[in-house]
């Protein structure tokens, strides 16, 4: 029996509407031939959920979004079915969050409680929430933002009336001036240093051999010393000692001699009318002398004939 043209195609078209169906849910992430458990979510916004959204817990993909069921009679309640994977087990008390990215993707987030032993059954109603996250941060800083903006543009009109005043010019180019100024300072001061680096190990050297010199001084005045000490250890003071008070005696004694007035030289150095006497010899014999030297015919008497004058 041949089968006609017809029945092929026919046959054709449908094994290629399933195919297509099949593909169509596969490409949603779901799988029609899952046996996952079914639990049912509460939300009063579902923030662009829509099915085959992923399900995580602690960061894994343990189910799909199944199917949305929106309350038209009732405002805020929406009902979403969604497929676990039969090995995950939830406890009561679990809850459902819903976190959306930059990128605007949306995924459910399951925030289970480890501390309740109970474990939901299926079917079970999991309460769901909205994480805004980042987005919700960024949300709430909007009315904030919008009282800033007059601020934000009065302060930049009066940045913009600054920068337009020339004197904003001539003070950026003194500070170029100063720069260059700083730049040339700090290249001499580096060629400065460098010299310095150079002349160091020389100085260093002076500085080293003008210390040995010193240390040898030093040696030396300890040698002195040390022979000082000994030539002073050799010396009997006490004779010496006694030397010298024998001589400021016989000193004293002199002293006293010539303070005695019965004395020749306390009779010299005291009797006041032998220093007259002798005063006026001095005088006469000035008084001679002049004499002489004015009329010395008077005293000499020479003759180449041995005439006598008159």
């Amino acid at each position: 029996m041949k089968i006609k043209n017809e029945v092929r195609i026919a046959l054709v078209a449908v094994i290629g509407i399933m195919l297509l169906f099949f593909g169509m849910q596969f490409l949603k992430g779901l799988d029609l031939f899952s046996s996952d458990t079914q639990y049912k979510m509460k939300f009063d916004d579902i923030s662009g959920l829509s099915a085959s959204s992923p399900i995580y817990a602690d960061g894994f993909r343990v189910g799909t979004v199944k199917a949305i069921d929106y309350d038209f009679n009732k405002h805020g309640d929406i009902t979403v079915d969604v497929g676990i994977n039969k090995e995950m087990q939830i406890p009561e008390g679990t809850r459902a969050e819903i976190v959306s990215d930059m990128l605007g993707n949306v995924q459910v987030n399951l925030l289970m409680d480890r501390s309740v032993e109970k474990m939901l059954a299926p079917g079970g109603l999991i309460d769901g929430t909205i994480n805004d996250g980042a987005l919700g941060q960024v949300k709430s800083m909007v009315p904030a933002i919008q009282q800033m903006l007059p601020k934000l543009d009065s302060i930049l009109t009066n940045v913009n009336a600054l920068l337009a005043n020339p004197n904003i010019a001539s003070s950026l180019h003194n500070v170029n001036l100063i720069t260059s100024d700083l730049t040339n300072s700090t290249r001499q001061l580096n060629q400065l240093l460098a010299q310095v680096n150079q002349q160091f190990p020389q100085l260093m050297g002076k500085t080293d051999r003008l210390l040995d010199n010193a240390n040898g001084t030093i040696a030396s005045a300890g040698g002195m010393i040390t022979n000082l000490n000994g030539k002073l250890d050799g010396v009997d003071v006490a004779a010496t000692m006694q030397k010298v008070e024998q001589t400021l005696s016989n000193v004293q004694q002199l002293t006293d001699k010539m303070n005695d007035k019965n004395g020749s030289l306390g009779l010299l150095m005291n009797d006041n009318t032998l220093y007259d006497n002798l005063s006026n010899t001095m005088r006469d014999a000035d008084s001679l002398l002049v004499n002489f030297k004015a009329h010395p015919k008077r005293y000499v008497h020479f003759s180449i004939f041995g005439k006598k004058d008159k």
